[in-house]
């Protein structure tokens, strides 16, 4: 990513027809370890190819490998969860003060204050393995207490299999007023999908309020579990998206494309200028993998193991390839399919030499 200049800033803030307090945490940008520019480039103020992580055995108070997802939640210690993740993000947004780091990683949209703000957060409810309550409550809180959305305005959903939401996961702590959707309408409005499915052109569905424009930001919150080796051995955040897009092309020839270009689509990504290409404001600003338990099959069935994990990151693939190489394959011992991992860093923009760390995960 070029360094943002005055001017440069101005410029994309008259594109947004809006004004230059709209993005704060733009001009504060890390730029040295910024991503190359040949790349998709989401988020102007934290390092794309950045991803953090963390272990940490007393984020749970008991070991039990397979057990219930409410089990689970009994086990966990939501307070070491709720400070890992403000370690994260303080990681990811390489400062030292959190509410700069969560100011930082969440833009406010133009023309809106924060109050005003609607925000979605896919989560996976498929089979028995769901993100943990403390995951989801210490984001949502955040979400109120550190920024001011409202809690009417944060929406909880998958749309392939959050019909019984309420009941398989009741999520508790939740600021009151937080909005657990369930389908939230299902996949109904029709989109242009992008290469590479089909060669790029053709239309599915995905859910009307990532389509509309209604959500502003969006939060990315998914296991980590197996799942078919066509799809990379394993399903994490690009996979979790196919609970906000239609999922039956993936069942069909040039599923794992269907899945790629899903993921680069502006209902996921933001508006891009049609002149540079260039994402003028970022809609998904955080992806968190929840590992406090995981496992190796999937996607149905209870968790394997538990392994105390977790990863936050800016840019999905980048997230999936560096946890799917060094947590499930280097730690766990589950190999991924490496064709379909390299995808994830070719199909959008980037190699593994473009990778900081010497390519690996950021372990705090």
């Amino acid at each position: 990513m070029k360094k943002i200049t005055r001017r440069r800033f101005m410029k994309n803030s008259m594109l947004l027809g809006t004004a230059i307090t709209a993005f704060p945490a733009i001009l504060t940008a890390k730029t040295k370890n910024a991503a190359p520019s040949a790349g998709i480039v989401v988020h102007p103020g934290v390092d794309n190819l950045r991803v953090v992580s963390t272990t940490d055995p007393m984020m749970t108070t008991d070991s039990k490998p397979i057990c219930s997802w409410k089990q689970q939640n009994e086990l966990v210690n939501t307070e070491v969860v709720y400070a890992n993740i403000d370690k994260l993000a303080c990681a990811l947004a390489e400062t030292n003060d959190t509410t700069s780091a969560w100011k930082t990683i969440f833009l406010k949209p133009p023309r809106k204050s924060w109050s005003n703000t609607t925000v979605a957060i896919k989560t996976n409810n498929i089979a028995y393995q769901h993100t943990r309550s403390a995951v989801m409550a210490k984001i949502c809180h955040t979400l109120t207490r550190t920024l001011g959305v409202a809690p009417h305005n944060i929406h909880i959903y998958d749309a392939g299999h959050g019909g019984n939401m309420h009941k398989k996961t009741p999520f508790a702590d939740l600021p009151i007023g937080c909005r657990v959707e369930g389908k939230w309408g299902g996949f109904t409005t029709e989109v242009s999908i992008p290469e590479p499915w089909k060669g790029g052109g053709e239309r599915s569905r995905c859910i009307k309020h990532l389509a509309n424009g209604t959500v502003d930001i969006l939060i990315n919150i998914a296991m980590c579990k197996g799942h078919n080796i066509k799809f990379g051995g394993f399903s994490m955040t690009m996979k979790n998206h196919l609970g906000s897009f239609y999922p039956e092309p993936i069942h069909q020839g040039g599923g794992l494309d269907y899945l790629f270009a899903v993921n680069k689509t502006p209902e996921i990504l933001g508006n891009s200028d049609t002149q540079t290409g260039k994402i003028l404001y970022p809609r998904q600003q955080l992806c968190l993998i929840d590992a406090l338990w995981a496992s190796k099959r999937g996607p149905g069935g209870l968790p394997s193991h538990q392994p105390n994990f977790l990863a936050m990151g800016v840019f999905s693939p980048v997230l999936d390839y560096l946890v799917a190489t060094q947590f499930r394959g280097e730690r766990m011992g589950w190999k991924p399919n490496m064709k379909v991992v390299g995808r994830m860093l070719t199909d959008f923009g980037y190699k593994k030499t473009d990778l900081h760390n010497e390519g690996r995960l950021i372990e705090i």
